[in-house]
């Protein structure tokens, strides 16, 4: 490793974490004949828990998901698809009201990406699935909770 890349990589784990509370809230998409709803709590000593929801072709599926530190140090995000193990994604970038997190050793996605303006979160994931750059986006609006889509 470099000097450079070294003192890159220190600065980035004595970064204090960014401030996410623009993240919390329950979220609606009703786009593409799909229900999808995220809730975000406020952060909490460093952590904030989330969880989604989408119905879809009168199919559900879920997964829940926490941000919060990392073993090794820095921030990351915890993703357990359908119950799955979780998968961590560290954070690569952030702004005001903007996150990136990134695993290129995971199958798909490869990055996770969180963007707020007004009451509009947009929430992506990214990468390349059996050689194939993909990606799926969500349009959330700021919702009541627990708010349904019109049928």
């Amino acid at each position: 490793m470099s000097l450079l890349s070294t003192l890159m990589a220190a600065t980035l784990l004595q970064a204090p974490a960014p401030d996410l509370s623009w993240l919390a809230g329950y979220w609606l998409d009703c786009s593409g004949g799909r229900e999808a709803s995220e809730t975000w709590s406020d952060p909490r000593l460093g952590l904030v828990v989330g969880s989604a929801v989408t119905v879809r072709n009168g199919r559900s599926g879920f997964e829940s998901a926490h941000i919060g530190p990392a073993p090794d140090g820095g921030l990351a995000y915890f993703a357990r698809p359908e119950g799955a193990p979780a998968t961590p994604f560290r954070l690569i970038e952030s702004g005001p009201q903007r996150v990136v997190f990134a695993n290129p050793d995971n199958d798909f996605p490869h990055r996770i990406l969180y963007q707020r303006e007004g009451d509009v979160l947009t929430a992506r994931i990214e990468g390349a699935d059996d050689d194939e750059t993909r990606s799926v986006e969500w349009t959330f609006n700021k919702a009541p909770l627990n708010a349904r889509c019109p049928s």
